[in-house]
């Protein structure tokens, strides 16, 4: 009896661990696109040449650990279900713990923007996690499925369909919550001040240089403003500024600032310009700022004395209210 409610006790904690992990990633998976992006690279695992499929490495991982934390909870494949469970979270185990001893990565990502987490204590997580997924594997003989017939099987069909959807929705729009400091709603300059804890604040790194100033202060001032966001030029989707172009020239004519910012060389940005003759002069951030601000590329940002009013990937510039 207590073997059996210690088992079942295990599965309800991995499963709502696997679900809530997994989903805070899916509502926003170009993160851990980031986050995979800084594993592989040459100062973390020196496995550079794994970069271009950071975004399917990361897709695949969301989806397997929402759905497999639905599995265990439903009890469908319980066998395949907890030995997958398992191999991940060795997987996990010893990436936190790379981590953590070498302070490769500062933030696992374990837990999207929803939550930090030191690199020991994701490790230490870890270490609880695959303590209760063994006690899983010895007793999968007691996870039993909670519904008879193919009620299990179709449960994890619809909610792999399901999955595959807000993934699609999400990479075409923008996340459909958006955890950072830069959401709607929040105030950037608010989010750069030092709070009592002494801790750094959510919003760091942002600056909006011309080519002799900062113009953050003035700019987080002004009450219309649209920033286009583009962090890296050279990588961005072309097909977006003739629609950018659109709506700035609207923004203009009623009364906005409209500010490019990228983090590309300057004469990228002046062929650009020319390109799509864009009506915006553009101003300099930090790629990793601006990758933080919006997942678009381009992307749209409305400002309302610093707070966030609107964001838009470029696909959905014209549900911009100006």
């Amino acid at each position: 009896m207590i073997q059996k409610l210690i088992t079942q006790i295990s599965r309800i904690l991995v499963g709502a661990l696997f679900i809530f992990s997994g989903f805070v990633k899916l509502v926003d998976p170009i993160g851990s696109q980031y986050k995979f992006q800084e594993y592989f690279s040459e100062s973390v695992l020196n496995m550079e040449f794994l970069i271009p499929y950071a975004l399917i490495f990361s897709i695949v991982l969301i989806v397997a650990e929402i759905l497999l934390g639905v599995m265990i909870l439903i009890g469908y494949k319980p066998k395949l279900t907890v030995w997958s469970l398992f191999f991940l979270t060795l997987i996990f185990l010893f990436l936190t713990w790379y981590s953590a001893h070498y302070n490769k990565v500062t933030d696992c990502g374990c837990f999207g923007d929803a939550v930090k987490l030191s690199p020991w204590e994701t490790f230490y997580k870890n270490v609880i996690l695959i303590a209760l997924i063994i006690i899983l594997v010895i007793k999968v003989k007691l996870i039993k499925p909670i519904f008879g017939g193919k009620i299990p099987k179709v449960i994890t069909l619809v909610s792999l369909a399901g999955f595959m959807f807000i993934v699609q929705h999400v990479l075409t729009h923008l996340p459909i919550i958006d955890f950072r400091p830069y959401a709607i709603g929040k105030n950037i300059t608010e989010g750069m001040q030092y709070k009592d804890d002494g801790e750094i604040p959510p919003v760091h790194d942002f600056m909006l240089e011309d080519t002799q100033n900062d113009l953050a202060p003035e700019i987080l001032q002004m009450e219309k403003v649209m920033l286009i966001i583009t962090s890296s030029l050279e990588k961005s989707n072309s097909d977006g500024f003739p629609q950018i172009k659109i709506v700035a020239e609207k923004a203009i004519e009623k009364g906005y600032k409209v500010y490019g910012v990228s983090a590309s060389f300057t004469d990228i940005i002046l062929e650009t310009k020319d390109t799509y003759n864009l009506p915006f002069e553009f101003l300099f951030c930090d790629e990793t700022t601006l990758k933080t601000m919006i997942r678009a590329n381009p992307g749209i940002i409305i400002l309302n004395k610093g707070t966030v009013t609107q964001k838009k990937n470029w696909i959905d510039a014209d549900e911009i209210e100006l």
